[in-house]
């Protein structure tokens, strides 16, 4: 079938919005009509090259939609259902999946090249086989993805919503939950607040910290922090320094969450020094895989015990804990409807990550028309 999507072609370049072959779902695969993609900052990475892809891509990896079709071998999911994409596929048995580490599920290692575990491509133009971010594509009004992708989810949610569950919240939420082990009466410092950091606000909130400090340039996304569960907010680093360190008594930070866009050495360092003894620094964000943006006094990591914690979609299992946040969701815990700044169209693509850039959203989030 024919369909339109988004497509990158290279690093530097805009988003070209284009028609594209689809082909049908092979087994174990589904086609998809997503109602809603997410603009998250990892496109934007591809775009601005800090992370190179198999060019060209179609991009998007926050997406939710309806299930139209289902290849052979499919039993878990059908025609009509509503779903959620995670954005790492889940084999279930793997030696990740199959040790509780499902979000390292080997699957995942073919996601910048945007194949399906078969190791062919779905969409085509031009003569040329284009992959899907992350094996989604949700910057297309149609997909066809693997059913390890997909998390069924109740027909009465609104997509549009509960689309940033399959990336943002849990990547955040997952941050302060499970990679910073967060306890209640914790200070918890969040160095970054889009997508992503506002959604760690969120977790450590709901964990029971005490004090959770977002630092943030930006006055907009301060203000949005405190009101999601942030009890302090500061500007800079140093102005976080000095806050937490009147909060603690001189103690510093339990944990400090690193989710800034692009994250540096200076950032890092900041996060480092604002934690306790044995206090741990969660880095969440991304950068240029070949550049160091780590470097840290080794003297300090052993006789303070501090740790350097990574974290890959919150640490998490995106076939648990995306049903667990859509039901904090629907409790009215967990907030989603406040994190969507502007709606665009697939037309308006570009547009929305200029403004994603500008730091004017939370995050946007593309509508489909026949949504």
């Amino acid at each position: 079938m024919k369909t339109r999507g988004a497509v990158l072609r290279g690093a530097g370049q805009d988003f070209e919005v284009i028609e594209l072959d689809l082909d049908p779902p092979k087994t174990g695969e589904v086609l998809i009509r997503y109602v809603a993609a997410g603009l998250c900052h990892s496109d934007e990475h591809l775009r601005h090259g800090d992370i190179v892809p198999r060019f060209p891509l179609v991009g998007g990896h926050e997406g939710a939609g309806v299930i139209e079709e289902v290849g052979p071998g499919v039993t878990r999911l059908a025609p009509g259902d509503h779903v959620i994409c995670s954005f790492l596929p889940v084999c279930g048995h793997c030696r990740w999946c199959s040790t509780g580490k499902s979000n390292l599920c080997d699957l995942g290692a073919t996601i910048l090249d945007g194949c399906l575990p078969d190791g062919t491509y779905r969409f085509h133009a031009g003569g040329e086989d284009l992959g899907g971010m992350c094996m989604l594509g949700t910057f297309a009004e149609r997909s066809v993805i693997s059913e390890h992708s997909a998390i069924k989810v109740d027909p009465d949610l609104p997509l549009d919503k509960v689309v940033l569950i399959g990336c943002g919240v849990p990547t955040g939420f997952g941050s302060a939950v499970h990679a910073a082990a967060t306890e209640p009466g914790d200070t918890i410092a969040i160095y970054g607040i889009g997508g992503v950091g506002i959604n760690a606000v969120q977790g450590a909130a709901l964990a029971g910290a005490r004090n959770v400090v977002a630092i943030d340039p930006l006055p907009n996304k301060r203000e949005m922090a405190e009101k999601l569960g942030a009890t302090h907010s500061a500007a800079t680093a140093e102005e976080a320094q000095q806050l937490i360190t009147e909060l603690t008594r001189g103690v510093g930070a339990d944990k400090a969450i690193v989710t800034v866009g692009v994250v540096t050495s200076d950032v890092v360092s900041s996060a480092f020094n604002a934690i306790r003894k044995g206090g741990t620094v969660v880095v969440t964000g991304l950068a240029d895989p070949a550049k160091n943006t780590i470097e840290l006094p080794g003297a300090i990591l052993t006789l303070f015990e501090k740790r350097i914690q990574g974290s890959l979609f919150g640490s998490g299992d995106p076939f648990h804990d995306i049903p667990r946040m859509v039901e904090l969701y629907q409790s009215g815990d967990l907030k989603l409807d406040e994190l969507i700044t502007t709606t665009y169209t697939l037309d308006q693509i570009n547009e929305g990550y200029q403004d994603l850039l500008d730091g004017k959203n939370i995050r946007g989030v593309i509508r489909y028309a026949d949504a």
